[in-house]
């Protein structure tokens, strides 16, 4: 049955779904990638969409902004319609300056200034790390294609306008490589709900160097990643997975 969230019909989404936060990039995606896409949820304007890649049945999905945004649809899209992959394919601020705009980056982990992860387990802290076998795909399908990713952790912040003005300071010099505000939500819920999960970031904004994408770019150009997200859902469906 529908979701208060999601208008979808049982079925309609696959097992893979891969979840950029603006759901006009979800269209972008089923659009430019997707074999006979079919819109299947606008609830909200959050838009998802089911076709194929590759003769393999894929799903994307619109998520949001924010940890509470995502967690709402990463949790009924794994509890009520079966979903057991969820990639995420985002957009994140480098804070350090050998990170330069464009870079993609698998988030192998995610801190946190949110504390949904503490709820979780019982305000102890949680390890937010992505699924091992998706990142390691991800990173050798990057090697194949020549794109050189970064890897490593990222920090998911509630705050887009950050009162702690030292914090990004202090992230950095714990070896984060960027800030955004979903991934470690993202594997929180993939955790708590027995889904597999992977956060892939472009680099959309250098914040150290004050450089940014415009929306229509955030939008319509990450390709790289998005190719190397596909390449993942190929593995995937290759092992059997």
């Amino acid at each position: 049955m529908p979701t208060p969230h999601i208008s979808a019909a049982p079925g309609d989404f696959a097992e893979v779904v891969l979840m950029p936060g603006d759901p006009l990039r979800a269209r972008y995606i089923a659009e430019r990638f997707l074999q006979d896409a079919r819109q299947v949820t606008a609830v909200r304007n959050m838009y998802g969409y089911t076709g194929t890649f590759q003769g393999r049945r894929l799903s994307v999905m619109g998520h949001g902004m924010g940890i509470p945004s995502l967690s709402i649809y990463a949790t009924e899209l794994i509890k009520e319609y079966g979903a057991k992959v969820l990639i995420r394919v985002g957009s994140c601020g480098a804070i350090r300056k050998d990170v330069p705009m464009r870079s993609v980056i698998v988030a192998t982990g995610a801190g946190t200034d949110s504390k949904v992860n503490r709820m979780r387990l019982l305000d102890h802290d949680f390890p937010a790390v992505a699924d091992f076998t998706l990142a390691r795909r991800a990173v050798e399908a990057a090697e194949r294609r020549g794109k050189a990713v970064r890897v490593g952790s990222v920090f998911s912040t509630d705050f887009f306008y950050h009162p702690q003005t030292q914090l990004l300071d202090v992230v950095e010099r714990m070896g984060m490589l960027a800030v955004e505000m979903e991934v470690a939500g993202l594997y929180g819920v993939a955790a708590e709900f027995g889904a597999r999960a992977l956060a892939l970031l472009t680099v959309s904004d250098q914040i150290r160097l004050g450089q940014s994408l415009t929306p229509e770019e955030r939008q319509l150009t990450f390709d790289e990643m998005i190719e190397v997200a596909l390449d993942v859902v190929v593995a995937e469906s290759g092992s059997g997975a």
